[in-house]
Formats: structure tokens, C-alpha cells, sequence
């Protein structure tokens, strides 16, 4: 079982700044819990995404000596891989790739067309150097737009990156679109045709339909999860208000129904949702 943590997320929409001194203490205590990946900053405009521009301030404050957490990185194009890859620190660069144009124009400002020769060319250079690069399937249930979606088209997308030799793919289920009804028979699907990806679930959601979107990619082998703690965050192009990050006190009360053990120290776990309610302004989060 993966479970990737997503401060970055969490973070990144938010319209006050976060303190360098903050992050890089709330991101100590989540690599004190044990996650297999902190999805911790990005490399990206800082106009685009004024909240993470200090990210590599954050990085140099970090103590990277007692944990085994990976360190990812998101970037958006070929220039902030490369400034990610100057950081040693960093195992793993994500990228989005949206299987609809009208997104990835709105993210990235690159055509489609564009996005996919970058992500071939962020694969070299990450092999290069050591690192694991993430492709984020953007809008992978589908999307707002009017864009072409189906199976075959995600299928399409997965097979051309399998051709490259990516062997990370999460699906983003971006404006929490996903049900169980697509999101079992993708996952089956994908699973089964290519064996040599490790496929994540990056899914958005109301409070009260996380469990079924979390079943549904389970039961189909999928078993590298996104959350973050609370549920704070998401995409804010998302119709419903409520439609947060899934919450990884959620993801965990779910694993252990299933006999499944991420390996993370409680006792830091309980620390670390403390402190997130202090970094995000809410008034508490239950100490689970």
C-alpha cells in the first residue's frame, strides 16, 4: 500500500500566504509520520502559484536525515523539471497531463501535443538523473468542457506513456467527476493491460462520497492513494464547494477496514493533524 500525502495541494490554492517557517515545519512533521511520498512544493510560475514560489526555501530548511519518505516535486513544463532536478533531495517529479485540450491550455498553457513531448523529454532527463517522474492524468474521469473523454482515450494516453517508459500514472479525477461506475472498470482495465505501471488514484471528493470512490479503485487493484490531511484542497474549477482532497484519515480508516497497514507512526500522525489545523486556519481537527 502507497500513500502519498499532498501538502502541496492543500496548500497551493490558498489565498494568504504560508510563512516559509511554517511550511517547512508542518512539512517536518509529516515526513516524521512515515508516508511513502510527500507531494511537498512545485516548481511552477510564481505567478501562477504564488503560495509554493518558496518551495526550494522550504526544501533547504528540511531535515531529510531520519525519514524514508520520497520527496515529489510538481512542475509544469520542461524549465521548472529542470530546476527540479538541480535538487538532490527530490525523488520524484509529477506532471499533468490532461486527456482534455481546454485543461491543459488552463494549467499549463500548452497544447496537449505540447504537454506530451515535454513529458518525453522530462522521462530522459529524469532517468538521467536518478529520478522517478509522476504523470498525473488530468481530468481522467472526465471534464467540464465538452472534451472528448472515454476509457479508450485514457487507455490511449496510458499506452503512449507506456511507450516512453513511464512506470508511475495516477488518474485525477480533477473536478471530483468520478463514480464508481467509471471509476472501477478504469482501473480493471488499465491494470490488467499494463502490468509495468504502478497506477495512483489522485481523487477529489464530497465529505460524504469518499468511501465509495476509495472501494471502488481498491477493489480494482489499484493501491498507491493521494490525501491529505482534512481533505483541504483540491481543484477550484470544481462545481461543488465541498469537492476537497481526499482526506487521508479517511484513506487510513478505509486501509485498516481492509487489513491493510501503511506502516505510519500514530503518534506522529496525531501530531501532524493537529498542527494542520493550525497551518490551514481551521479551528480543530479531530486528533483521530
Amino acid at each position: 500500500m502507497i500513500l502519498v500525502e499532498c501538502p502541496r495541494d492543500a496548500m497551493q490554492g490558498l489565498p494568504e500566504f504560508i510563512p516559509t517557517a511554517t511550511k517547512t515545519a508542518y512539512l517536518q512533521q509529516l515526513l516524521a509520520v512515515g508516508f511513502h511520498t510527500l507531494d511537498f512544493g512545485s516548481f511552477v510560475s510564481p505567478q501562477a502559484i504564488p503560495q509554493l514560489r518558496d518551495t526550494a526555501e522550504v526544501l533547504a530548511g528540511l531535515d531529510l536525515s531520519q525519514t524514508k519518505t520520497q520527496l515529489l516535486a510538481i512542475v509544469a513544463n520542461r524549465r521548472g523539471a529542470e530546476t527540479a532536478l538541480l535538487h538532490p533531495e527530490i525523488s520524484c517529479l509529477g506532471f499533468p497531463l490532461s486527456v482534455a485540450e481546454t485543461f491543459q491550455r488552463r494549467n499549463t498553457n500548452q497544447t496537449i501535443a505540447e504537454a506530451r513531448a515535454d513529458v518525453a523529454a522530462m522521462h530522459e532527463r529524469c532517468e538521467q538523473h536518478g529520478k522517478t517522474l509522476v504523470v498525473y492524468l488530468s481530468m481522467g474521469f472526465g471534464n467540464p468542457y465538452g472534451d472528448p473523454w472515454s476509457p479508450e482515450i485514457v487507455a490511449g494516453f496510458t499506452r503512449q506513456l507506456a511507450a516512453l517508459g513511464v512506470r508511475i500514472v495516477a488518474l485525477s479525477d480533477t473536478i471530483g467527476a468520478s463514480v464508481p461506475a467509471t471509476i472501477t472498470p478504469l482501473f480493471a482495465e488499465l491494470i490488467s493491460a499494463f502490468p509495468q505501471i504502478e497506477f495512483g488514484a489522485h481523487l477529489h471528493t464530497t465529505p460524504t462520497r469518499w468511501r465509495e470512490k476509495v472501494a471502488a479503485a481498491y477493489h480494482a487493484g489499484c493501491r498507491r492513494f493521494d490525501g491529505a490531511i482534512g481533505g483541504i484542497g483540491g481543484c477550484p474549477m470544481a462545481a461543488d464547494e465541498l469537492t476537497g482532497n481526499m482526506a487521508t484519515e479517511n484513506l487510513l480508516a478505509y486501509f485498516a477496514e481492509q487489513g491493510e497497514d501503511p506502516g505510519l507512526n500514530q503518534a506522529a500522525f496525531t501530531a501532524a493533524r493537529r498542527a494542520a489545523g493550525s497551518v490551514f486556519g481551521l479551528a480543530a481537527l479531530p486528533a483521530g
